[in-house]
């Protein structure tokens, strides 16, 4: 059984998804945040063998769609973020996910990729029953997940940037540096931006993020003068 651990933040307006405004609100871009996390709740949980895991920042009772998240995370194992940075966070997470599921593999994912559905997790946690270290490019230069054979080799992230166009690229030299075979999977876009999103949202319409990302374009189209 692999650990399929998502990082996330809970989707509160003015805490998440800042940039998405505009043309979003703070409190669009909450909804589509917490969207973006349903969606990648259920790809989880509908992904045979795999053990759901949350890591989470911030609370879930003033989030947008709180009702619906806890209900979603019915049966997950939950742990609260920790560190002061995000390298700090993964690097802690994957330790923590380690320490409830000794001896198992670590997929680990965000809530930005909500198009990586059940299908994708699956074929991933099948490659990292074989492999060292995974890691799925974005095409921002980062990266969407990281599977690791032993999350003690997760460390190496305290070393790695975040959020920069090089990020991938420091990630994967730093698994490497530990010794690591590191294979790819495929790459995806993030949604860190409103371009982002619509691209997303186009290849997956008829999810939560498809029908929040709609939603906000349709009041921007209410909202523009004649």
């Amino acid at each position: 059984m692999t650990v399929l651990l998502v990082m996330a933040k809970a989707p509160v307006p003015g805490l998440v998804k800042t940039r998405l405004c505009p043309p979003a609100t703070p409190g669009q871009a909450a909804a589509v945040a917490a969207a973006a996390l349903l969606d990648t709740l259920d790809a989880v949980r509908a992904t045979p063998g795999a053990l759901p895991v949350l890591a989470l920042a911030g609370r879930l009772d003033a989030a947008v769609r709180s009702a619906e998240l806890r209900a979603a995370l019915a049966g997950w194992r939950l742990f609260p973020q920790r560190g002061t940075g995000l390298a700090e966070r993964l690097a802690n997470a994957h330790a923590d996910a380690a320490a409830l599921a000794p001896g198992r593999p670590v997929l680990q994912l965000g809530m930005d990729t909500p198009q990586a559905g059940p299908a994708v997790l699956a074929a991933a946690a099948r490659r990292l029953a074989g492999e060292e270290a995974l890691l799925g490019p974005a095409t921002d230069g980062g990266w969407w997940a990281l599977g690791l054979a032993d999350p003690r080799h997760a460390a190496a992230l305290r070393a790695v940037p975040m959020s920069t166009p090089d990020t991938g690229r420091l990630t994967r030299a730093a698994l490497v540096a530990r010794g690591l075979r590191v294979g790819d999977l495929p790459e995806l876009t993030d949604v860190d931006t409103w371009r982002a999103a619509r691209t997303v949202a186009a290849g997956s319409p008829a999810g939560r993020f498809g029908a929040a990302v709609a939603a906000v374009d349709r009041a921007a189209r209410t909202a523009a003068p004649a």
